[in-house]
């Protein structure tokens, strides 16, 4: 039996590679949830194979969805909008996903029966008040009443009614929520979104869902109605960014190296590490552009630098780098000069409180920091080299604390053991293997 831990004891060594990465994951999951309210058979190459996407295809399963997988494309044969099959007392299980387990419950708001939403630990403890409020106004029932997390049950009403819905924290997934919930609602949904990823409604336009979108400065004014019937859906889906990243930094942090990522979602709503990273000195440029489906595609070409510099990150950028942020902060830990990042809250709604054990993480390695509920300043080390020993555990089992423990090891030196590896499988199940072949990192 393997041990449930990784052992990283070298840098790596230079190199120059072109590597593609896993299929983008808010895309994944929301062409899968789209597919099953489409009319006839949908396909997706490259659909990511992560555990969060797994959770949404289970779900679907439980709901009398077909779905199979043949090579490397998924099918699933669309049982159209509220046109799901099941039975009484059904246990839906979200697994890790905020995503999933926020995005399918606007998908339920019909049902006749009680269903059973459940996680596991790390989604048990995360809100979902801000998606079951909305859903709540729109006519919905939800048991116990009030309740803000894990385990839910929901019951679907005949009777909704569109609302005006205020989404003021940045977040897609409470935007993508009333989003859905048109479908199955009578009228026009009206939403005035702060800026987030818009995923959903290049998919919406794509599918040619009634949708009117007016963009602000600062909040985006949308209003959907229910379509009569959404067509099927073929997707090849592009890397994604967020996996990307690991490597943009890994890169950026090692010596006279150079990297090629091929086909990746340069959605300008998620490229906000790009923009910081180069207002920090690095360099990193997109080439290859091309518009697929209405995202934005490309290559990310990047090069290794020697002088990182610090930045006040304005605070419009956030949203568009929300996932990143941990791989930022490493960083910025060898930046020279201070950094300072600020109004990121949201970050502790992820699968951890990552602002928290961010700066934890950094403080383990000898970095400076100042943190407070929703902000951190780091001060820059740039002649940082670790020669100690880490023991990474008790973190959630977030994937994205896994993967930047993993990329300082092989940047910064030192000897580190990373406890419950296979969190990574959640969204990027094959981030190891990609620096072993690709890379020939030394990981045990």
């Amino acid at each position: 039996m393997r041990p449930n831990y990784l052992i990283i004891k070298n840098k790596l060594n230079k190199f120059k590679k072109k590597i593609k990465v896993d299929g983008d994951k808010s895309l994944s999951i929301r062409w899968v949830l789209l597919a099953s309210q489409a009319i006839g058979i949908s396909k997706a190459s490259n659909l990511l194979k992560s555990e969060d996407v797994y959770s949404a295809i289970n779900c679907l399963k439980k709901l009398g969805v077909n779905i199979k997988f043949i090579k490397n494309s998924c099918f699933i044969r669309g049982t159209g909008i509220n046109g799901f099959n099941f039975k009484k007392n059904l246990i839906l299980n979200a697994g890790n996903s905020g995503t999933v387990g926020r995005l399918i419950l606007p998908l339920l708001i019909k049902s006749p029966y009680k269903i059973k939403i459940i996680g596991d630990e790390s989604l048990s403890k995360r809100d979902f008040s801000r998606v079951t409020k909305p859903l709540s106004q729109i006519g919905v029932n939800f048991f116990p009443n009030k309740k803000k997390r894990l385990p839910i049950s929901i019951l679907g009403s005949e009777y909704l009614r569109p609302i005006y819905y205020y989404e003021n924290k940045g977040s897609a997934q409470c935007k993508t929520c009333v989003m859905l919930a048109s479908l199955n609602t009578p009228g026009q949904m009206e939403i005035f979104a702060h800026k987030s990823r818009d995923h959903t409604e290049l998919m919406f336009k794509n599918l040619k869902i009634p949708i009117d979108i007016k963009k602000g400065k600062k909040i985006d004014h949308i209003k959907v109605s229910s379509p009569k019937f959404i067509n099927n859906i073929n997707f090849n889906i592009p890397g994604d960014i967020s996996s990307a990243s690991f490597f943009i930094v890994l890169t950026i942090l090692s010596e006279n190296s150079e990297l090629v990522l091929k086909h990746i979602n340069l959605n300008p709503s998620r490229t906000g590490i790009i923009k910081i990273l180069n207002r920090m000195g690095a360099k990193i440029k997109t080439k290859n552009i091309k518009n697929y489906n209405g995202e934005k595609c490309g290559d990310i070409y990047v090069k290794s630098v020697k002088n990182l510099k610090s930045i006040n990150c304005p605070s419009s950028l956030n949203t568009s780098a929300i996932d990143e942020f941990l791989i930022i902060f490493l960083v910025a830990s060898k930046a020279k000069g201070i950094s300072h990042f600020k109004n990121l809250s949201e970050l502790n709604q992820k699968e951890s409180p990552r602002l928290k054990l961010g700066s934890k993480i950094l403080n383990m390695i000898g970095i400076k920091t100042e943190l407070t509920k929703s902000s951190l300043k780091i001060y820059g080390n740039p002649g940082l080299n670790l020669n100690q020993k880490f023991e990474i555990k008790n973190y959630l089992k977030d994937h994205r604390i896994m993967a930047l423990c993993t990329i300082a090891a092989l940047t910064l030196g030192g000897e580190w053991k990373i406890y419950d590896p296979k969190s990574i499988e959640t969204s990027f199940p094959s981030f190891l293997k990609i620096l072993k072949k690709s890379f020939k990192a030394q990981i045990k």
